[in-house]
């Protein structure tokens, strides 16, 4: 087992309890048929570039108090009721006894999320617990009803009982347009984000808490979604992740910062977490990180006006932020993002004042990282400063768990980081009332 740290974790611990509330903040996907989207750099993180601070994002009220109904459904049946989301203090020390009792081989599953079939998710258990995984991601499209759905999420939610002791995250792509992975009678049909965007912003929380309500039943717990890219005007049609599929909700930061917020508002109501995507924006590059291998914006900045989206999607309460794979010049010129110090400690942890959920898109089958080994993925991303890795591919899972391990094993500083993740995500899955565990 890793030893206990009460010195330097408890540092870490310190940081996350003003921001946990805001530790509900976002992740989502590329569009690839089936699945989400990628990563990859070859070359150690980069420093941390030394950048003012501006103001960083209002913490939210913690995560509503009321049961959620998406953890350890009944098979046969929808989901049953959980145990009650938990405060702040209480979600900390309830995820900080989890993490200081698993052995390394838990707290790397912790950090893993690996795809199963959206049409057969119980085929998924043998995985859960050979892998040890702290989240299972739906691929595909498939037409069903929530308490279908519910029915297989259950086997999968008791495998991972009986394997870890913690309840999985189990994620969907549920944008709306041509993204929406659920639909069906219970799920509605979702208009595409650009659609969503001509709401105001009341009426698209309302929506957002309705679509969600069926994930909520359906046991589903995190939504990839809403995007917080913005797409220039005049430029979607070059913009082949975003734009060319309407997934913005504008061409304004503005207008794109008061519609994730409402989003995500929205969802939480229903007791679905979120995840913001693709920091820091998928909406200026020409190529898509699923098919290409080298994804490169130019123009963003550490103090771009289109990373206001993802500040309003972090105070409204996200449950992740998801990074992409592209380059980012002005930011690393040298790392993909989902592999660069400087995105992620840097700009959104430092300058943004995020301490919370960090998810991959996916690093699994996307081009963007094919010159990386899967177990480099992993650790690359975990060492920069991230927290959960999606891979849509589940047989890269182990290897992925298995160099987690192994570089924790000789590098104290490298398990301390992963500690340090999983207890991120247990919080979070305490906050949400996933975890069984008293306040």
């Amino acid at each position: 087992m890793i030893a206990r740290r009460r010195g330097a974790f408890a540092v870490s611990v310190a940081l996350v309890l003003p921001v946990l509330p805001v530790l509900l903040a976002g992740c989502g996907s590329q569009v690839k048929p089936g699945s989400a989207a990628h990563a990859g750099a070859t070359t150690p993180a980069s420093p941390t570039p030394p950048t003012p601070t501006p103001t960083p994002p209002t913490p939210t009220a913690p995560w509503p108090t009321t049961p959620s109904p998406t953890a350890f459904p009944s098979t046969g049946s929808p989901a049953s009721p959980t145990p009650t989301a938990l405060p702040v203090a209480a979600a900390l020390r309830c995820a900080t006894a989890a993490v200081d009792a698993m052995p390394a081989t838990l707290r790397a599953g912790q950090l893993l999320m690996a795809g199963v079939p959206i049409a057969d998710p119980s085929s998924g258990a043998s995985l859960v617990r050979a892998d040890l995984l702290g989240g299972v991601f739906l691929v595909g499209r498939t037409v069903t009803t929530p308490s279908a759905v519910a029915t297989q999420l259950g086997v999968l939610q008791r495998a991972a009982r009986e394997a870890t002791g913690v309840p999985l995250l189990v994620a969907a792509d549920q944008e709306g347009g041509k993204i929406q992975a659920l639909r069906g009678t219970g799920f509605g049909t979702m208009a595409s984000a650009l659609q969503q965007g001509a709401l105001d912003e009341t009426a698209l929380r309302a929506k957002a808490r309705q679509w969600a309500a069926g994930l909520a039943v359906a046991g589903v717990n995190l939504d990839l979604a809403p995007v917080a890219d913005t797409v220039p005007a005049g430029f979607a049609r070059r913009n082949p992740p975003i734009g060319a599929l309407d997934r913005q909700f504008g061409s304004s930061p503005e207008r794109v910062a008061g519609h994730v917020a409402a989003f995500v508002a929205g969802a939480r109501e229903s007791g679905v977490l979120t995840t913001v995507k693709h920091f820091p924006g998928l909406g200026r590059v020409t190529k898509n990180t699923d098919f290409s291998p080298s994804v490169v914006d130019s123009q963003t900045t550490v103090d771009d006006p289109d990373l206001r989206p993802f500040a309003a999607g972090i105070r409204a309460g996200a449950g992740a932020v998801m990074v992409s794979s592209a380059i980012y010049r002005k930011i690393d010129p040298d790392r993909q993002a989902v592999f660069s110090r400087a995105v992620i400690e840097g700009l959104l942890r430092r300058r943004l004042g995020y301490d919370g959920v960090v998810m991959t898109d996916d690093v699994g089958s996307a081009v963007a990282v094919r010159s990386v080994a899967p177990g480099q993925r992993a650790v690359l991303f975990v060492r920069s400063g991230g927290d959960l890795v999606l891979t849509v591919d589940p047989t890269q899972a182990a290897a992925m768990r298995s160099a987690l391990i192994a570089e924790a094993s000789t590098s104290p500083s490298f398990a301390r980081r992963v500690t340090q993740s999983a207890t991120r995500i247990v919080a979070l899955k305490a906050a949400a009332g996933l975890l069984p565990c008293g306040a």
